[in-house]
């Protein structure tokens, strides 16, 4: 066993090491990467032949963490790990768009992926180094792969910018952000801000790319020590170079002049590009296009999207009309939904969703378990897209890894503008539904979400949009397209979407297809970027400007009350008798949150029946802060039991005196029922307290009438 180590030092006191050829050995690449006491174990198993007809790469990217890495039992019945949370497939998504664009374009074979944690000191980050993991798999293999790549998080935290923070390190910075790339380039960016600028965000992917530049080379010299600088043999695409010359000779000029008029109709262009298509195949013998179908479909979307980009470059006009940086068509309208709590319907050109927003109580908060987070999410965005948007029928199968990933896109780019707990009690979910799509509904989805929002009454300190930005370059010349289609997504060489307000970004997720993107296409890309974010700003204040004054008639209210965490066992009551009682007397949900360091506690009171909101914070109040009964005072009392010996009142709520059989009344009285009932209302007189035990003393007959005495008379 011929165990090598390589050994990576950013300069941030933290060293990462690479080991290979003691685990998995047979696997394609396998590594261990260690920091500190965290341990990934990264695995590529690529096969040897393409699938006949495959025009793209099958890569499968999958990231677990073992709950046994931090001496945890899984939560459930069958105590396994089981599907992957989401966070888990975030993860998978930045390493699976970091690696694939650099696979070469003819290479079409399955190829698997596979990342564990294996070991958590939870202190350092694994998410931050399973890039450089799989990278590294990649480069102890024999699988053909245009790398090094690597991927680190950059924060900056006042003002100081902090490469592969810890856990503790990030909390409280400004900037959050994944950045991937090469020697040479970035690849990949995605991250959440809070309010900053564009330098400031160009600065933070600047300073991530020098400790990517130290990790490639670390690569670099990994792959020389275990000899694995050639690469496997591989032919996965057939050829016809003649076939080829022929289609693009036919096609080019007409698909350039469909693009040259500036269409804007999806359809429409389709159906011309298809018309092409059409006359091409009846230039084709029949019998020669059923046995090069793959091919001629393949040659033909070859010479189409060199057209259309060809189009891009030289004329400036774009598939739909617009010039570079024009924003399309923009209508929106808050409160389209009724019943619920918010709503929005925005649209963008052909891209349209309809936003539900929904408050909820401390109850209703997301509840993660991981082997590393073990949290409460009370803001919740939920993106759908269903598969009639794009005009298709197709069945659904769960939610996808697009949809996870663009629902949290809207939600980092949201969440930075919400109200403080103190403003906002509510726990909050958005559900995007795509209704029509042609490109950008990520970012449409954060524009509704501001609408909706507003509509719902939540007081955003500011409303945020979403702008989509795309590239085409020839690496002589380039155009930097705002809002951009679908097709321009599929055909271009980058999609960049940023997020933010009037004042800065909030997030941005950016993956680049090319290599040798620089610095300064990215930074013409966010100053364009902004005027457009800017521009789609205006039209969502022309629809809403100010959140409304207060919530929707029929949303539940929520009142809070603190209380010392001494009284939350009183509250509580035996086996949950007493809140349980509160609930269900005053149709109320009520959740009470962990004492802080004040040792006080947040009691949450959620109902859509004012009257029972009301006696339930009344009940909790006189148990948290019980009222001290006067001696002197009369107060009206319910007789809660009966005795031998007299009765007991609750004077006050959670305070019972005992009523002395010599108390009731001047008479003696010698059956106490004959004079009192359970449940009955009376008044009695506070006299007193025992001095032995300083319980109340109370009285019945003091508040009487004392009948006159009567006067003894001789016989």
């Amino acid at each position: 066993m011929k165990v090598v180590n390589q050994t990576i030092n950013l300069g941030n006191g933290k060293e990462i090491t690479i080991e290979t050829g003691k685990l998995a050995k047979q696997a394609d690449g396998a590594v261990v990467v260690r920091v500190g006491d965290t341990m990934l174990l990264a695995t590529v198993v690529s096969n040897k032949e393409a699938k006949e007809d495959m025009d793209f790469l099958p890569l499968t990217v999958d990231y677990r963490e073992k709950f046994a890495s931090t001496g945890r039992f899984p939560g459930g019945f069958l105590k396994r790990e089981a599907r992957p949370s989401d966070e888990e497939i975030l993860t998978m998504r930045l390493v699976d768009r970091a690696l694939r664009p650099l696979f070469p374009d003819d290479y079409h074979a399955e190829t698997q992926v596979m990342i564990q944690l294996m070991s958590s000191d939870k202190e350092n980050m694994p998410d931050q180094y399973n890039c450089l993991a799989a990278a590294a798999a990649l480069a102890v293999s024999d699988v053909p792969f245009n790398g090094p790549v690597s991927e680190v998080r950059v924060a900056r935290k006042n003002g100081e910018y902090l490469i592969n923070p810890t856990f503790a390190e990030l909390e409280g910075s400004e900037i959050d952000l994944m950045v991937a790339g090469t020697l040479d380039s970035v690849v990949m960016v995605e991250g959440e801000m809070t309010e900053v600028s564009e330098q400031d965000m160009l600065e933070a992917i600047k300073e991530a790319h020098k400790a990517i530049v130290i990790q490639c080379e670390a690569l670099n010299e990994l792959t020389k020590k275990v000899g694995k600088e050639v690469k496997r043999e591989y032919e996965h695409e057939k050829k016809d170079e003649e076939l080829e010359k022929k289609i693009f000779d036919f096609s080019y000029q007409k698909c350039y002049d469909i693009a040259k008029q500036g269409i804007n109709d999806k359809h429409k262009r389709s159906e011309l590009f298809g018309a092409v298509k059409e006359a091409l195949l009846e230039t084709i013998d029949d019998d020669f296009a059923k046995e090069n179908k793959f091919l001629i479909n393949q040659y033909f979307k070859k010479a189409q999207k060199e057209a259309v980009r060809r189009c891009m470059l030289d004329e400036k006009i774009r598939l739909d009309g617009r010039k570079m940086d024009e924003i399309r068509h923009i209508w929106s309208e808050a409160g389209y939904l009724p019943s619920t709590h918010g709503s929005a319907l925005f649209q963008r050109g052909e891209t349209q969703t309809l936003m539900s927003l929904t408050l909820g109580s401390k109850l209703d908060v997301q509840r993660k378990d991981s082997p590393l987070i073990q949290t409460e999410e009370d803001f919740i965005l939920h993106y759908n897209f269903p598969p009639f948007s794009t005009g298709e029928a197709r069945p659904i199968r769960g939610v996808s890894r697009r949809e996870i990933g663009h629902g949290n896109l809207a939600l980092r780019a949201l969440k930075p503008m919400l109200p403080s707990k103190k403003d906002n009690p509510y726990t909050i979910r958005l559900v995007s539904e795509i209704l029509e799509s042609n490109g950008s509904s990520s970012m449409a989805t954060v524009c509704a979400g501001t609408i909706a929002l507003m509509d719902g009454g939540i007081k955003m300190k500011k409303p945020v949009s979403g702008i989509a930005m795309g590239l085409i370059t020839d690496n002589d010349n380039y155009v930097v397209l705002s809002d951009i289609l679908g097709d321009e997504d599929h055909l271009g060489d980058m999609d960049f979407k940023v997020t933010g307000t009037e004042d800065g970004i909030t997030a941005c997720q950016m993956d680049i297809k090319i290599e040798g993107l620089d610095f300064n296409m990215l930074e013409e890309a966010l100053n364009q970027a902004k005027a457009g974010r800017l521009h789609i700003l205006d039209k969502i204040k022309e629809t809403i400007s100010e959140p409304r004054e207060d919530y929707k008639p029929h949303v539940p209210r929520i009142e809070t009350i603190e209380v010392p965490d001494e009284s939350i066992g009183g509250i509580i009551g035996k086996g949950g008798e007493t809140i349980q009682a509160i609930q269900a007397e005053t149709n109320t949900s009520i959740s009470i949150g962990e004492p802080d360091d004040n040792k006080m506690a947040i009691v949450e009171v959620y109902s859509d029946d004012k009257e029972g909101l009301d006696e339930a914070m009344a009940r909790i109040k006189a148990i948290a802060f019980p009222p001290v009964a006067e001696i002197g005072e009369t107060y009206s009392g319910k007789v809660k039991n009966i005795v031998a010996f007299g009765a007991f009142v609750e004077i006050l709520p959670g305070i019972d005196a005992l009523l002395h059989v010599s108390e009731i009344a001047w008479e003696r009285v010698e059956k106490v029922e004959d004079y009192l009932k359970t449940g009955e209302v009376i008044d009695v007189k506070v006299i007193g307290k025992d001095p032995r035990n300083g319980k109340l003393k109370i009285s019945r007959k003091a508040l009487l009438p004392k009948p006159e005495r009567k006067e003894k008379t001789n016989a």
